[in-house]
């Protein structure tokens, strides 16, 4: 009696090598395999898909909420499209990378029976070293990220961060390029900007000291002010520019020298310092024309004759005992000549005491 035959595997396909040797395929295994590989790259796909969706409701809430109640109100469809899908693909990158991290490892364990263990360990460390490292790089770009959805500032603006004031001549995500007024280049990275002070945002405001002599009359001096703010704000080039006529606020000081008027005015954003400079100068040229003085510091010179063998001559007699009454302590400044004479002395003695006189 024969032996049964025996039934073939129609699981299991046999391939004849070149070699001679057979290579026996488990097709219920390569399928099992592919099936996971192809799972693993469907939810892969979905949860990038749904990271797009997610963030980009994220990021559309916030800008939003920035264009109606915050800082973005200036902004057009055109910028707010652009900040978004700037913020969009920051993101989504970052999602997007983890996601493919851990299909990828998930997929070598799958088909081809790798242990993962050893890699996530390995990866782990990795991480940390690499987090460690570039931390001020992830801080960069999170920071420069807040900006941009916060709109603290865009390029052109007129900023002060990080210590250095300058208009911004490009921002990324990663550092924000400043040129001063001097004409030199600042390259700040955005994690080093804890405040921004923007010059340049809707509106700003001149904000100007005049001093006048006590003797002033006050009232006309505001009214002079008052004028030439006028005048500026109906100007055919200076007018466009003002939102509010600069005005006398108040007297904002009794100084030592004279009184101190305060000029305020609103302006258009970036155009506070042209019209601070014309300001200026009409606001001198009234006073002028107007009689209004504006004080300046005093100096009294003294003068003093040589004492010879001690002893003064006689028609200097009185300045001498008035010079001994005074002290003999030199001041700074102060040069002596020979023969004990003083020249270049400056007091705020009264002129009429015969000191000297006021120059």
């Amino acid at each position: 009696m024969g032996m049964p035959s025996p039934t073939p595997n129609l699981l299991q396909l046999n391939v004849h090598l070149p070699t001679g040797n057979d290579w026996a395929i488990d097709v219920g295994a390569l399928a099992q395999a592919v099936g996971a590989v192809l799972a693993i790259l469907v939810v892969a796909a979905i949860l990038i898909r749904l990271a797009h969706v997610f963030v980009r409701g994220v990021a559309g809430a916030l800008l939003k909420r920035e264009n109606v109640e915050g800082t973005a109100t200036e902004l057009t469809a055109a910028e707010i499209k652009k900040r978004q899908d700037t913020v969009e693909t920051l993101a989504v990158n970052v999602i997007r990378s983890f996601v493919v991290a851990i299909a990828g490892l998930m997929i070598l364990e799958a088909a081809f029976k790798v242990d993962i263990g050893p890699a996530i360990a390995g990866l782990g460390i990795a991480g940390i070293a690499i987090g460690l490292g570039t931390q001020h790089l992830v801080r960069d770009y999170l920071n420069g990220a807040l900006i941009l959805i916060e709109n603290q500032y865009g390029k052109g603006d007129v900023v002060r961060i990080a210590g250095v004031t300058g208009k911004v001549e490009d921002f990324t995500l990663r550092r924000t390029t400043l040129r001063d007024s001097d004409g030199t280049v600042h390259t700040v990275p955005n994690g080093e900007v804890t405040v921004a002070s923007n010059f340049t945002r809707v509106f700003a405001l001149v904000n100007q000291d005049v001093q006048v002599a006590y003797d002033t009359d006050i009232d006309q001096a505001i009214a002079v002010v008052d004028r030439v703010g006028r005048g500026l704000a109906s100007d055919e080039d200076f007018g466009p520019r003002i939102l509010e006529a600069p005005h006398v606020d108040q007297v904002s000081a009794l100084g030592e020298l004279g009184v101190t008027l305060r000029i305020i005015g609103k302006v258009r954003a970036s155009e506070q310092w042209a019209v601070a400079g014309e300001l200026r100068k009409r606001v001198l040229a009234a006073f002028l024309a107007s009689g209004v003085e504006i004080p300046q510091p005093q100096r009294a010179i003294i003068t003093q004759s040589p004492v010879r063998n001690g002893t003064p001559p006689p028609d200097k007699a009185g300045d001498a005992d008035a010079s001994a009454q005074g002290g003999a302590t030199s001041e700074p400044g102060v040069s002596a000549e020979p023969g004990g004479s003083t020249a270049g002395r400056t007091t705020d003695a009264d002129p009429d005491g015969g000191l000297g006189s006021r120059a």
